[in-house]
């Protein structure tokens, strides 16, 4: 009986002790152990991307403009170098470079000295020429009586018939030779072929310049054209007609250009094809415009419906290019199958975008370029999400932020003009 009682102090200790060790367990470690878990989920919510509605754009439907760039100096449509049509001696030039000119004007003469002697020998050789023949008109109509009276024979008529010929034959050569002189009399004068501005002066008074020498040029400002090269791979591209936008060195705004006219054949050596852009004159910031000054051209070539992501979603560090799309609060990588480049219009303007035919539906969300290097899985928080903190790690571990796209950022982000001022 004392055994037994004596076993029974002993089992009811144990069970004091057994309890005693497991409420001391509960107390001490059930907190740190909830205190580890909120820790870890407040960290892994402080480590998730913050992103702001500049980084973020939507694949979709878009009209996709495909352009080709173009450089070059621009030209005037009509100029002419007035030449000396006369081996002489300037003897005025009265424009300098900057003057305007009007068709017709007369801007200069030559020496004429020479050519009017020439003239003056040849006008009397004319008159020469006319009393020879009307000698041999005479003895015509004197022989041609005499042959009627049987006086003289058939064979002297022929003759006068044959020195009256010769005779008006010579008044005519000699007639000719005073015009062509009469006419180099008036080639001596200087006269302007077209309106416009004096370019060039390449010649001065007292100067003796043969035949052909330039003296002047003239340009007309009202039609200027651009003058590019276009590489033989990009011509094919090119069509008669399509639009374009000019730069021109000095202008803060471009002007509105059409492709005029693409040469059939190309430079020797570098195998360009020359392409002329007709320039908008009209408009209102073409004033001041000159030839020869530097400008950059955007060629419209086409424009087709496609599925579209800005170029800088795409990513090219790995074998195949990939985006990042936003799903379930992560940036997961989706390879994707890109097609034409160009550019698509939003508000403010156009930008850089890629076809995408393969991988990628519309309406998904991708990262731009703008984030940087991120990794696929990386957890990232959308605009509006919950803020990180020690208050907020707790809510974050117990309910996992994982927003959906709605409506209103699946508007802010499809324009990111609009979105740059947001606050990241």
């Amino acid at each position: 009986m004392k055994a037994r009682s004596t076993w029974l102090w002993w089992a009811l200790g144990l069970l004091v002790l057994v309890a005693a060790g497991a409420l001391e367990r509960t107390y001490w470690f059930a907190p740190k152990a909830a205190t580890a878990t909120a820790s870890a989920a407040s960290s892994k919510a402080a480590q998730a991307l913050d992103l702001s509605a500049a980084d973020l754009a939507t694949a979709q439907m878009a009209d996709l403009s495909q352009s080709l760039a173009l450089s070059g100096s621009l030209k005037a449509v009509n100029s002419a170098f007035v030449k000396a049509r006369l081996a002489a001696e300037v003897r005025e030039l009265s424009v300098r470079e900057g003057d305007r000119v009007v068709a017709g004007q007369l801007l200069g003469r030559l020496d004429t000295q020479e050519v009017e002697l020439r003239l003056r020998q040849a006008e009397d050789q004319t008159a020469n020429a006319q009393a020879q023949l009307d000698i041999a008109q005479r003895t015509l109509a004197n022989n041609e009586a005499l042959v009627g009276q049987g006086f003289i024979s058939r064979t002297a008529l022929d003759t006068s018939i044959n020195n009256a010929a010769a005779a008006r034959a010579s008044l005519q050569a000699a007639r000719a030779t005073a015009d062509l002189q009469r006419k180099a009399v008036r080639d001596s004068e200087i006269r302007a072929p077209i309106a416009g501005w004096v370019s060039q002066r390449l010649a001065q008074p007292g100067e003796r310049v043969p035949i052909d020498t330039r003296l002047l040029e003239i340009v007309d400002l009202s039609r200027l054209e651009m003058e590019a090269a276009v590489a033989p791979e990009d011509v094919l591209a090119l069509r008669v007609g399509q639009v374009a936008l000019v730069q021109v060195d000095g202008l803060a705004q471009p002007l509105p250009a059409k492709v005029a006219r693409v040469n059939p054949s190309a430079q020797a050596g570098t195998r360009s094809v020359l392409t002329y852009l007709q320039l908008d004159t009209s408009a209102a910031n073409a004033q001041g415009l000159r030839q020869g000054l530097f400008a950059r051209a955007t060629v419209k070539t086409q424009q087709r419906s496609a599925l579209v992501v800005p170029a800088s979603a795409v990513r090219l560090d790995q074998s195949k290019p990939y985006v990042l799309v936003v799903e379930a609060g992560a940036a997961l990588e989706k390879i994707v199958t890109l097609g034409a480049r160009g550019e698509v219009p939003l508000t403010g303007g156009v930008e850089a975008a890629v076809e995408v035919t393969d991988g990628l539906a519309a309406g998904a969300v991708v990262l731009r370029g703008t984030v940087g290097n991120v990794r696929g899985g990386t957890a990232v928080r959308l605009p509006g999400g919950p803020a990180s903190g020690a208050a907020s790690g707790a809510a974050s571990a117990a309910a996992p932020s994982s927003a959906p796209i709605s409506a209103p950022i699946s508007a802010l982000i499809a324009s990111p003009n609009a979105a740059a001022s947001a606050p990241r």
